[in-house]
């Protein structure tokens, strides 16, 4: 081993103890003990910090709400002005503050450098709305972020210009991909000096005991998954631009996945290959890690156009996206993904498909177009196990920590 990692670190039983109850404890150890950490299930590196108010589940936690208007798009075509209607009504709704932009501030002030993390991977059909990230860069500015002080992002920056992003941002806006080669398969740190959003922390990561099937198990970086350097050490908050769409992995892929697998390297041992598919378990463990947990301080699920099979892309001219016209505001990740699993299950009903849940190479394939053996939307549910927000509804066993959707129009 090169180079070892001298980081502090828990084992699975305190790592989840400590997520659930939200308590930011771990021990420094030298080299040698986190080199002796293989063998446990879970382990975080990297500098523990003391939850905030914006923690996961947020500031409303269980709060969902769904902004619909039909105007937002109609025939494959785009209204900006309807748009902010919409996120503007969406946001009031969820603070209960009486104006738009004094909603924004209660998650941004001035001073604040923000992330906004988008989607791009379903372009041209079902990818975060340009109207939309232009709308919540607006809205940035209108709280006194400074427009150098915004970074709008992915992890992969190929696909980020491929969507085309780059064309339409302000020119004082900066942008770009955590990983600039488009590898799920990221291990090495290379020095991306003149790139503000390029890299990976070396000291930052979440270790599991998983790594890609047929790969060496002595190969110490395939345990960890290491948060990329806008996360750790730029950005204080990010507004996270997600997409109502399936995917045939994790089930439907929101708010949780964009944090999870938008953050990291090593994604791709999550499901490496179709029987070795464990999102149900990486995307809680990442999203548990405290910086993950606390500077996704806003979640807006774009569900102008979804996407209900062969997510997250939207292949075959957008043969499977249907038109939405919905809008969500949230700061619980869990709430806001439980009832997107709920609307994409509906669709597929009325298009004759079987739930996510159900869906598999070796569960119920009438399409003959899955990949996984089955699919793991059971992420979600984990996700809450852990605090990460809310997954039962008011009448499910009656639990008072429930999900509260709300739905109005405009």
């Amino acid at each position: 081993m090169q180079h070892r990692y001298p980081c502090g670190g828990i084992n699975r039983r305190g790592f989840l103890a400590a997520s659930a109850a939200s308590v930011p404890v771990i021990s420094a150890v030298s080299a040698s003990a986190t080199a002796q950490a293989i063998g446990r299930t879970s382990h975080v590196g990297g500098d523990r910090q003391p939850p905030t108010k914006f923690a996961a589940p947020g500031l409303y936690p269980g709060r969902v709400v769904e902004v619909k208007n039909p105007r937002m798009i109609r025939q494959g075509t785009k209204d900006r002005s309807a748009i902010k209607a919409a996120l503007d009504r969406g946001m009031k709704e969820l603070t209960g503050a009486t104006d738009a932009v004094e909603a924004w501030k209660h998650f941004i002030e001035p001073g604040d450098v923000v992330g906004v993390k988008v989607v791009p991977n379903g372009q041209p059909f079902a990818h975060s709305s340009f109207e939309l990230v232009l709308e919540v860069i607006e809205n940035l500015k209108a709280c006194g972020v400074k427009a150098k002080d915004i970074f709008v992002y992915d992890r992969y920056r190929g696909e980020f210009m491929q969507a085309g992003y780059h064309k339409i941002l302000p020119s004082d806006i900066r942008w770009g991909g955590l990983d600039p080669h488009g590898n799920q398969f990221t291990l090495d740190f290379p020095s991306f000096r003149n790139d503000p959003i390029a890299g990976f922390d070396h000291d930052v990561f979440v270790w599991m005991d998983l790594i890609p099937y047929g790969q060496d198990p002595k190969d110490e970086r395939l345990y960890r998954s290491h948060l990329g350097k806008l996360v750790t050490q730029t950005v204080n908050k990010i507004v996270a631009i997600p997409v109502l769409k399936d995917h045939g992995s994790a089930g439907v892929t929101g708010a949780l996945k964009n944090m999870s697998h938008g953050s990291v390297n090593n994604v791709d041992r999550s499901h490496h290959t179709p029987f070795t598919n464990v999102c149900n378990q990486f995307i809680p463990q990442m999203v548990s890690h405290p910086i993950i947990r606390n500077k996704f301080v806003l979640q807006i699920m774009d569900g102008i156009r979804g996407v209900y099979q062969g997510g997250p892309f939207s292949w075959e001219g957008g043969k499977y996206t249907w038109e939405y016209n919905s809008i969500f505001c949230a700061t619980d990740p869990v709430a806001l993904d439980h009832v997107e699993w709920d609307i994409v299950d509906a669709q597929r009903v009325k298009m004759k498909l079987p739930p996510v849940a159900a869906s598999g190479k070796m569960a119920i394939d009438p399409l003959k177009r899955e990949g996984f053996d089955v699919r793991q939307p059971q992420h979600i549910a984990l996700a809450g196990a852990l605090g990460l927000g809310f997954f039962d509804y008011k009448s499910n066993r009656g639990r008072r920590q429930s999900i509260d959707h709300r739905t109005v129009t405009v």
